[in-house]
Protein backbone atom coordinates (compact mmCIF):
# COMPACT_ATOMS: atom_id res chain seq x y z
CA UNK A 1 0.00 0.00 0.00
CA UNK A 2 3.01 2.05 0.71
CA UNK A 3 4.56 1.66 -2.54
CA UNK A 4 1.26 2.15 -4.67
CA UNK A 5 1.07 5.53 -3.11
CA UNK A 6 4.65 6.14 -3.59
CA UNK A 7 4.39 5.44 -6.85
CA UNK A 8 1.19 7.06 -7.69
CA UNK A 9 3.35 10.35 -6.14
CA UNK A 10 0.85 10.91 -3.23
CA UNK A 11 3.42 10.13 -0.62
CA UNK A 12 7.15 11.68 -0.09
CA UNK A 13 9.63 8.93 1.73
CA UNK A 14 12.69 10.74 2.42
CA UNK A 15 13.35 7.90 3.99
CA UNK A 16 14.36 5.98 0.82
CA UNK A 17 16.26 8.84 -0.96
CA UNK A 18 19.48 7.61 -1.99
CA UNK A 19 21.28 10.24 0.51
CA UNK A 20 19.55 9.44 3.55
CA UNK A 21 20.89 6.03 3.73
CA UNK A 22 23.78 5.00 5.54
CA UNK A 23 27.11 3.48 3.55
CA UNK A 24 27.61 0.87 6.06
CA UNK A 25 23.85 -0.01 6.49
CA UNK A 26 23.41 -3.87 6.21
CA UNK A 27 20.79 -5.30 4.24
CA UNK A 28 19.93 -8.41 7.10
CA UNK A 29 20.12 -8.44 10.72
CA UNK A 30 19.39 -10.96 13.26
CA UNK A 31 17.38 -10.18 16.26
CA UNK A 32 19.04 -11.12 19.30
CA UNK A 33 16.22 -10.92 22.57
CA UNK A 34 16.83 -10.48 26.05
CA UNK A 35 13.42 -10.68 27.15
CA UNK A 36 13.67 -13.43 29.79
CA UNK A 37 17.22 -12.56 30.93
CA UNK A 38 17.44 -8.33 31.16
CA UNK A 39 13.90 -8.21 30.40
CA UNK A 40 13.07 -10.32 33.93
CA UNK A 41 15.47 -8.11 35.57
CA UNK A 42 12.33 -5.42 35.91
CA UNK A 43 11.90 -4.98 39.72
CA UNK A 44 8.98 -7.55 41.14
CA UNK A 45 9.16 -9.59 37.63
CA UNK A 46 9.51 -13.42 38.44
CA UNK A 47 8.87 -15.67 35.64
CA UNK A 48 7.78 -19.50 35.92
CA UNK A 49 9.23 -21.91 34.06
CA UNK A 50 6.26 -22.54 31.73
CA UNK A 51 5.75 -19.31 31.21
CA UNK A 52 9.51 -18.93 29.84
CA UNK A 53 8.99 -21.54 27.46
CA UNK A 54 5.64 -20.53 26.30
CA UNK A 55 7.12 -17.44 25.59
CA UNK A 56 10.42 -18.95 24.00
CA UNK A 57 8.51 -20.98 21.90
CA UNK A 58 6.19 -17.75 20.29
CA UNK A 59 9.73 -15.96 20.01
CA UNK A 60 10.88 -18.69 17.95
CA UNK A 61 7.79 -18.50 15.92
CA UNK A 62 7.93 -15.18 15.36
CA UNK A 63 11.70 -15.36 14.11
CA UNK A 64 13.89 -14.37 16.74
CA UNK A 65 17.29 -15.39 15.98
CA UNK A 66 18.89 -15.53 19.51
CA UNK A 67 16.98 -15.99 23.03
CA UNK A 68 18.92 -15.20 26.20
CA UNK A 69 16.64 -17.22 28.36
CA UNK A 70 18.15 -16.52 31.87
CA UNK A 71 21.51 -16.17 33.93
CA UNK A 72 22.17 -20.36 35.27
CA UNK A 73 24.32 -18.98 37.49
CA UNK A 74 22.26 -17.00 40.02
CA UNK A 75 20.68 -19.97 41.64
CA UNK A 76 19.99 -23.49 41.16
CA UNK A 77 16.35 -22.85 40.34
CA UNK A 78 17.19 -20.54 37.42
CA UNK A 79 19.53 -22.93 36.41
CA UNK A 80 17.21 -26.00 36.23
CA UNK A 81 14.73 -22.94 34.36
CA UNK A 82 17.45 -22.39 31.80
CA UNK A 83 18.24 -26.01 31.34
CA UNK A 84 14.56 -27.05 31.04
CA UNK A 85 13.87 -24.29 28.31
CA UNK A 86 17.65 -25.40 26.59
CA UNK A 87 16.46 -29.26 26.02
CA UNK A 88 12.74 -27.79 24.33
CA UNK A 89 12.49 -28.35 20.64
CA UNK A 90 12.78 -24.87 18.61
CA UNK A 91 12.13 -24.15 15.19
CA UNK A 92 15.36 -22.25 14.52
CA UNK A 93 16.45 -19.90 17.31
CA UNK A 94 19.77 -20.30 19.22
CA UNK A 95 18.95 -20.59 23.08
CA UNK A 96 21.94 -18.50 25.05
CA UNK A 97 22.41 -18.15 28.56
CA UNK A 98 25.30 -15.48 30.00
CA UNK A 99 28.24 -16.00 31.83
CA UNK A 100 30.49 -13.80 33.81
CA UNK A 101 34.14 -14.03 33.11
CA UNK A 102 35.03 -17.31 35.44
CA UNK A 103 34.98 -20.45 34.39
CA UNK A 104 32.50 -21.24 37.08
CA UNK A 105 29.96 -19.66 35.25
CA UNK A 106 30.78 -20.91 32.31
CA UNK A 107 30.34 -24.71 33.64
CA UNK A 108 26.95 -24.18 34.63
CA UNK A 109 25.93 -22.89 31.33
CA UNK A 110 27.55 -25.87 29.16
CA UNK A 111 25.92 -28.04 31.95
CA UNK A 112 22.34 -26.34 30.76
CA UNK A 113 23.14 -27.64 27.13
CA UNK A 114 22.69 -23.88 25.62
CA UNK A 115 23.98 -23.16 21.94
CA UNK A 116 25.68 -20.08 22.97
CA UNK A 117 27.02 -18.67 25.93
CA UNK A 118 27.55 -14.57 26.00
CA UNK A 119 30.62 -14.20 28.47
CA UNK A 120 30.22 -10.67 29.79
CA UNK A 121 32.89 -8.42 31.68
CA UNK A 122 33.36 -4.75 32.19
CA UNK A 123 35.74 -2.81 31.03
CA UNK A 124 35.63 1.11 31.98
CA UNK A 125 38.06 2.27 34.17
CA UNK A 126 35.27 3.32 36.87
CA UNK A 127 34.06 -0.19 36.75
CA UNK A 128 37.74 -1.57 37.22
CA UNK A 129 38.58 0.48 39.92
CA UNK A 130 35.07 0.29 42.10
CA UNK A 131 33.71 -2.77 41.07
CA UNK A 132 36.35 -5.75 39.86
CA UNK A 133 39.18 -4.01 41.31
CA UNK A 134 41.41 -5.63 39.13
CA UNK A 135 44.15 -4.59 36.34
CA UNK A 136 43.25 -4.54 32.86
CA UNK A 137 45.63 -7.47 32.68
CA UNK A 138 43.82 -9.69 34.75
CA UNK A 139 40.35 -8.86 32.98
CA UNK A 140 42.13 -9.70 29.77
CA UNK A 141 44.04 -12.89 31.19
CA UNK A 142 40.54 -13.93 32.35
CA UNK A 143 38.39 -13.41 29.20
CA UNK A 144 40.56 -14.74 27.50
CA UNK A 145 41.02 -18.24 29.52
CA UNK A 146 36.55 -18.60 29.47
CA UNK A 147 36.48 -17.85 25.58
CA UNK A 148 39.15 -20.80 25.15
CA UNK A 149 38.05 -23.44 27.31
CA UNK A 150 34.09 -22.18 26.08
CA UNK A 151 34.88 -23.02 22.44
CA UNK A 152 36.63 -26.05 23.43
CA UNK A 153 33.44 -27.50 24.03
CA UNK A 154 31.64 -26.43 20.73
CA UNK A 155 29.56 -23.12 21.82
CA UNK A 156 29.20 -20.17 20.45
CA UNK A 157 30.89 -17.38 22.24
CA UNK A 158 29.70 -13.92 22.53
CA UNK A 159 31.49 -11.24 24.37
CA UNK A 160 29.65 -8.20 26.19
CA UNK A 161 31.53 -5.36 27.43
CA UNK A 162 29.62 -3.86 30.03
CA UNK A 163 29.72 0.19 30.05
CA UNK A 164 31.48 0.44 26.51
CA UNK A 165 29.79 3.58 26.54
CA UNK A 166 31.79 5.03 28.54
CA UNK A 167 34.95 2.87 28.01
CA UNK A 168 37.98 4.73 25.99
CA UNK A 169 37.62 3.26 22.22
CA UNK A 170 41.58 1.93 22.86
CA UNK A 171 40.54 0.02 26.20
CA UNK A 172 37.46 -1.40 23.94
CA UNK A 173 39.59 -2.36 20.85
CA UNK A 174 41.95 -3.71 23.37
CA UNK A 175 40.34 -6.39 24.76
CA UNK A 176 38.17 -7.21 21.66
CA UNK A 177 41.60 -8.04 20.14
CA UNK A 178 42.08 -10.59 22.50
CA UNK A 179 38.54 -12.22 22.56
CA UNK A 180 38.58 -12.20 19.04
CA UNK A 181 42.14 -13.58 18.67
CA UNK A 182 40.49 -16.46 21.68
CA UNK A 183 37.60 -17.21 19.66
CA UNK A 184 35.22 -14.88 20.10
CA UNK A 185 32.05 -15.27 17.80
CA UNK A 186 30.80 -11.93 17.81
CA UNK A 187 31.52 -8.97 19.94
CA UNK A 188 28.87 -7.23 21.82
CA UNK A 189 28.44 -2.76 22.27
CA UNK A 190 26.58 -2.36 25.55
CA UNK A 191 25.19 1.34 26.41
CA UNK A 192 25.24 -0.23 29.84
CA UNK A 193 23.45 3.30 31.29
CA UNK A 194 21.92 4.53 28.09
CA UNK A 195 24.31 7.41 27.93
CA UNK A 196 24.84 7.84 24.19
CA UNK A 197 23.17 9.86 21.70
CA UNK A 198 22.81 8.72 18.22
CA UNK A 199 25.63 10.16 16.59
CA UNK A 200 27.36 9.61 19.38
CA UNK A 201 26.60 6.01 18.95
CA UNK A 202 27.50 6.14 15.46
CA UNK A 203 30.65 7.29 16.31
CA UNK A 204 31.52 5.02 18.59
CA UNK A 205 30.76 1.99 16.39
CA UNK A 206 32.47 3.15 13.80
CA UNK A 207 35.40 3.72 15.68
CA UNK A 208 35.46 -0.02 17.32
CA UNK A 209 34.40 -1.61 13.74
CA UNK A 210 37.13 0.34 11.62
CA UNK A 211 40.33 0.01 14.35
CA UNK A 212 39.31 -3.40 15.38
CA UNK A 213 39.36 -4.28 11.73
CA UNK A 214 42.80 -2.75 11.51
CA UNK A 215 43.94 -5.03 14.48
CA UNK A 216 42.45 -8.32 13.68
CA UNK A 217 42.68 -8.14 9.86
CA UNK A 218 39.67 -9.18 9.31
CA UNK A 219 35.80 -7.72 9.71
CA UNK A 220 34.08 -8.57 13.23
CA UNK A 221 30.29 -9.63 13.85
CA UNK A 222 29.13 -5.98 15.94
CA UNK A 223 26.22 -6.57 17.79
CA UNK A 224 24.99 -3.34 20.48
CA UNK A 225 22.85 -3.76 23.60
CA UNK A 226 21.30 -0.29 24.56
CA UNK A 227 19.61 1.14 27.71
CA UNK A 228 16.31 3.18 27.23
CA UNK A 229 17.44 5.92 30.54
CA UNK A 230 17.30 8.63 28.66
CA UNK A 231 14.63 7.34 26.30
CA UNK A 232 17.21 6.71 23.34
CA UNK A 233 17.18 2.43 23.36
CA UNK A 234 15.73 2.50 19.53
CA UNK A 235 17.20 5.59 18.56
CA UNK A 236 20.68 4.52 19.52
CA UNK A 237 20.25 0.66 17.97
CA UNK A 238 19.04 2.10 14.82
CA UNK A 239 22.53 4.42 14.90
CA UNK A 240 24.58 1.46 15.91
CA UNK A 241 22.84 -0.34 12.70
CA UNK A 242 23.69 2.33 10.75
CA UNK A 243 27.23 1.84 11.07
CA UNK A 244 26.93 -1.72 10.51
CA UNK A 245 25.80 -3.69 13.84
CA UNK A 246 24.27 -6.91 12.21
CA UNK A 247 22.90 -8.31 15.99
CA UNK A 248 20.59 -5.81 17.61
CA UNK A 249 19.42 -6.24 21.02
CA UNK A 250 15.60 -5.90 22.31
CA UNK A 251 13.84 -6.67 24.85
CA UNK A 252 10.06 -7.15 24.41
CA UNK A 253 7.51 -3.79 24.87
CA UNK A 254 10.98 -2.55 25.94
CA UNK A 255 11.12 -4.22 29.68
CA UNK A 256 14.08 -4.57 31.33
CA UNK A 257 16.33 -2.79 34.39
CA UNK A 258 15.36 1.00 35.29
CA UNK A 259 13.72 2.62 31.96
CA UNK A 260 14.17 -1.03 30.05
CA UNK A 261 16.10 -1.48 26.56
CA UNK A 262 15.68 -1.06 23.37
CA UNK A 263 12.00 -2.25 22.27
CA UNK A 264 11.53 -5.40 20.19
CA UNK A 265 8.93 -4.45 18.26
CA UNK A 266 10.32 -0.54 17.96
CA UNK A 267 13.58 -1.93 16.10
CA UNK A 268 12.14 -4.30 14.39
CA UNK A 269 9.35 -2.30 12.43
CA UNK A 270 11.53 0.93 12.06
CA UNK A 271 14.42 -1.37 10.37
CA UNK A 272 12.17 -3.04 7.87
CA UNK A 273 10.33 0.17 7.16
CA UNK A 274 12.44 2.88 7.53
CA UNK A 275 15.22 1.04 7.02
CA UNK A 276 14.19 -1.53 4.29
CA UNK A 277 16.44 -4.20 6.26
CA UNK A 278 15.44 -7.42 6.92
CA UNK A 279 14.79 -9.02 10.33
CA UNK A 280 13.42 -12.29 9.64
CA UNK A 281 11.11 -11.31 12.16
CA UNK A 282 7.32 -12.30 11.28
CA UNK A 283 5.65 -8.81 12.25
CA UNK A 284 2.12 -10.05 12.36
CA UNK A 285 3.00 -12.03 15.80
CA UNK A 286 4.63 -8.78 17.62
CA UNK A 287 1.04 -7.79 19.23
CA UNK A 288 0.47 -11.62 20.18
CA UNK A 289 3.77 -11.74 21.32
CA UNK A 290 3.87 -8.01 23.98
CA UNK A 291 0.22 -9.64 24.99
CA UNK A 292 1.81 -12.75 26.23
CA UNK A 293 4.66 -10.80 27.61
CA UNK A 294 2.45 -8.28 29.48
CA UNK A 295 0.63 -10.95 30.92
CA UNK A 296 3.36 -12.87 32.85
CA UNK A 297 5.09 -10.22 34.00
CA UNK A 298 1.81 -8.61 35.27
CA UNK A 299 2.85 -5.15 34.28
CA UNK A 300 0.48 -3.03 31.88
CA UNK A 301 1.99 -1.72 28.38
CA UNK A 302 1.47 2.11 28.29
CA UNK A 303 -1.68 2.65 25.75
CA UNK A 304 0.76 5.20 23.96
CA UNK A 305 3.32 2.49 23.68
CA UNK A 306 4.40 2.54 19.98
CA UNK A 307 3.30 -0.63 18.34
CA UNK A 308 1.92 -2.15 20.61
CA UNK A 309 -0.30 0.45 22.60
CA UNK A 310 -3.95 0.17 23.02
CA UNK A 311 -3.93 3.93 21.25
CA UNK A 312 -1.81 3.33 18.46
CA UNK A 313 -4.34 2.67 15.82
CA UNK A 314 -7.11 4.49 17.56
CA UNK A 315 -8.55 7.13 16.78
CA UNK A 316 -11.02 10.19 18.06
CA UNK A 317 -10.73 13.40 16.66
CA UNK A 318 -13.38 14.42 14.20
CA UNK A 319 -11.04 15.70 11.29
CA UNK A 320 -8.51 12.60 12.10
CA UNK A 321 -11.69 10.14 11.73
CA UNK A 322 -12.29 12.19 8.41
CA UNK A 323 -8.70 11.47 7.10
CA UNK A 324 -8.86 7.94 7.97
CA UNK A 325 -12.12 6.91 6.35
CA UNK A 326 -11.18 8.31 3.05
CA UNK A 327 -7.91 6.60 3.75
CA UNK A 328 -6.20 5.19 6.69
CA UNK A 329 -2.40 5.58 5.89
CA UNK A 330 -3.91 9.44 6.07
CA UNK A 331 -3.28 9.18 9.38
CA UNK A 332 -1.76 5.74 10.18
CA UNK A 333 1.57 5.48 8.92
CA UNK A 334 1.41 1.51 8.41
CA UNK A 335 -1.45 -1.09 8.00
CA UNK A 336 -2.10 -2.27 11.43
CA UNK A 337 -2.73 -5.20 10.00
CA UNK A 338 1.56 -5.65 9.47
CA UNK A 339 1.96 -5.96 13.31
CA UNK A 340 -1.16 -7.60 14.55
CA UNK A 341 -3.42 -4.79 14.93
CA UNK A 342 -6.48 -2.99 13.81
CA UNK A 343 -8.12 0.28 13.68
CA UNK A 344 -10.14 1.34 15.86
CA UNK A 345 -12.47 4.09 16.38
CA UNK A 346 -13.19 6.01 19.74
CA UNK A 347 -16.34 7.78 20.20
CA UNK A 348 -15.98 10.53 23.44
CA UNK A 349 -14.98 14.28 23.41
CA UNK A 350 -13.42 14.95 20.18
CA UNK A 351 -15.95 12.37 17.57
CA UNK A 352 -17.17 14.27 14.48
CA UNK A 353 -20.03 13.49 12.40
CA UNK A 354 -18.27 11.71 9.16
CA UNK A 355 -17.45 8.02 11.97
CA UNK A 356 -21.73 8.60 12.75
CA UNK A 357 -22.57 8.76 9.64
CA UNK A 358 -20.17 5.60 8.50
CA UNK A 359 -21.18 3.59 11.12
CA UNK A 360 -25.42 4.23 10.64
CA UNK A 361 -24.55 3.57 6.77
CA UNK A 362 -23.13 0.30 7.84
CA UNK A 363 -26.41 -0.88 10.05
CA UNK A 364 -28.56 0.79 7.54
CA UNK A 365 -29.67 3.37 9.51
CA UNK A 366 -30.30 6.47 7.69
CA UNK A 367 -30.87 10.20 9.23
CA UNK A 368 -30.74 13.17 8.24
CA UNK A 369 -28.07 15.54 9.02
CA UNK A 370 -29.83 17.64 11.65
CA UNK A 371 -30.10 13.76 13.61
CA UNK A 372 -26.82 13.00 12.94
CA UNK A 373 -25.79 16.62 14.50
CA UNK A 374 -27.82 15.73 17.33
CA UNK A 375 -26.13 12.15 18.23
CA UNK A 376 -22.74 13.98 17.78
CA UNK A 377 -23.94 16.67 20.39
CA UNK A 378 -25.14 13.66 22.98
CA UNK A 379 -22.34 11.75 22.54
CA UNK A 380 -19.94 14.08 23.29
CA UNK A 381 -22.43 15.59 26.34
CA UNK A 382 -22.36 11.90 27.82
CA UNK A 383 -18.25 11.91 27.48
CA UNK A 384 -18.18 15.70 29.20
CA UNK A 385 -20.82 14.50 31.88
CA UNK A 386 -18.91 11.61 32.95
CA UNK A 387 -18.00 12.31 37.04
CA UNK A 388 -14.18 12.83 37.06
CA UNK A 389 -14.16 12.00 40.54
CA UNK A 390 -15.14 8.72 40.10
CA UNK A 391 -12.69 8.32 37.15
CA UNK A 392 -10.14 9.39 39.73
CA UNK A 393 -11.00 7.35 42.62
CA UNK A 394 -10.97 4.31 40.28
CA UNK A 395 -7.36 5.11 38.58
CA UNK A 396 -5.85 5.69 41.91
CA UNK A 397 -7.75 2.00 43.01
CA UNK A 398 -5.69 0.60 40.45
CA UNK A 399 -2.63 2.74 40.75
CA UNK A 400 -2.51 0.83 44.44
CA UNK A 401 -3.04 -2.31 43.18
CA UNK A 402 -0.41 -2.69 41.05
CA UNK A 403 2.10 -1.13 43.66
CA UNK A 404 1.02 -4.01 45.72
CA UNK A 405 1.64 -6.80 43.15
CA UNK A 406 4.82 -5.06 42.28
CA UNK A 407 5.95 -4.67 45.66
CA UNK A 408 8.80 -7.05 45.57
CA UNK A 409 9.93 -8.47 49.31
CA UNK A 410 9.00 -5.08 52.31
CA UNK A 411 11.65 -4.28 54.62
CA UNK A 412 9.79 -6.71 57.68
CA UNK A 413 10.12 -9.81 55.47
CA UNK A 414 13.88 -8.51 54.75
CA UNK A 415 14.60 -8.78 58.60
CA UNK A 416 12.52 -11.31 58.93
CA UNK A 417 14.45 -13.75 56.59
CA UNK A 418 17.16 -12.09 58.57
CA UNK A 419 16.66 -12.79 62.04
CA UNK A 420 15.42 -16.75 60.69
CA UNK A 421 19.00 -17.22 58.84
CA UNK A 422 21.08 -15.53 61.70
CA UNK A 423 19.55 -15.62 65.08
CA UNK A 424 19.87 -12.19 65.02
CA UNK A 425 16.66 -9.70 65.43
CA UNK A 426 17.06 -6.18 63.95
CA UNK A 427 15.52 -2.94 65.47
CA UNK A 428 14.38 -1.90 62.03
CA UNK A 429 11.50 -5.33 62.17
CA UNK A 430 9.65 -3.02 64.50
Amino acid sequence: MLEKLEAEGLIVNYNKLPQSFPPNLPSKVIIWDETLRDGEQTPAVSLSVDEKIEITKLMDETGVAIIDVGFPAVSEAERKTVKTIASEGYKQASIAAPARAVRADVDVCLGCGVDEIPLFVAFSDLHLKYKLRMTKEQVIERVVDCIEYAKKHGVIVDFVTEDTSRTSVDSTVQIYKAAVEAGVDRVVIADTVGFLRPLSMKFLVAQIRDRLREEVKRQVPLSVHCHNDFGLATANTLAAVEEGVTVPHTCIAGFGERAGNAPLEEVVVALEILYDVRTGINTEKLYELAQLTEKYFAIPLPVHKAIIGDNTFSHEAGIHVHGMLAHSLCYEPIPPALVGRETRFHLGKFTGRHIIEERLKLEGIKTTPSQVQDIVEKIKRLQERREKAEILRIFHQIKGLIREIRRGVTDQEFWEIVEEATGQKSEKKD
